[in-house]
């Protein structure tokens, strides 16, 4: 995977992209974060992370629209190329157990996983899920996977998760996030 060229950390382009997970709300405040730094920040949302969070939120946040159509009619080029191109660094956070599974086969079928494809920019993969689903030889095979195509996996962490338990799964701490996408 190709680097991109390296930017100060002020004007520095951000393509968070969200999936599917309870830990898409941490999403606003690692928008929060990367924005308050200086950079610029753009965000691609599975339809299933907009059950978590609203893209108006993430919109006020990053100060743009939140993409999430592969085909978005009102725009005049496609979004996963512009996207691809535009970031200097793609960050997913959350990365969902289905999320990993996507872009581990290689596929392509939304906006998230298009646009991955697509970026020369360095990729990283925050994970976030239930310790069962996170220590499953699938996913693990999935994170390997990732690693070997020149991915970070950043986390996840061990501490309290959505369903009450304490485990390895968690999401890193957003200002951890912002820290390692601003280096």
């Amino acid at each position: 995977m190709a680097k991109a060229a390296r930017r100060p950390q002020k004007g520095r382009r951000i393509l968070l992209g969200v999936s599917g997970s309870i830990a898409a709300y941490k999403a606003c405040e690692i928008v929060r974060g990367l924005v308050k730094a200086g950079a610029e920040v753009k965000v691609a949302a599975t339809e299933n992370a907009l059950r978590f969070v609203s893209p108006l939120t993430l919109s006020v946040l990053s100060k743009g629209k939140v993409h999430h159509e592969p085909f978005d009619p009102a725009a005049w080029d496609m979004a996963h190329l512009s996207l691809a191109s535009w970031a200097d660094r793609v960050v997913i956070a959350p990365a969902s157990a289905d999320l990993m599974a996507r872009l581990a086969a290689g596929r392509s079928g939304g906006l998230l996983e298009a646009l991955v494809l697509s970026t020369k920019a360095p990729v990283a993969v925050c994970p976030a899920m239930d310790t069962e689903m996170w220590e499953h030889k699938a996913t693990q095979a999935n994170a390997a996977r990732l690693r070997e195509w020149g991915y970070e996996v950043w986390g996840p962490v061990s501490g309290e998760l959505a369903s009450g338990r304490i485990g390895l799964g968690r999401l890193l701490e957003p200002a951890e996030i912002v820290a390692r996408a601003l280096k």
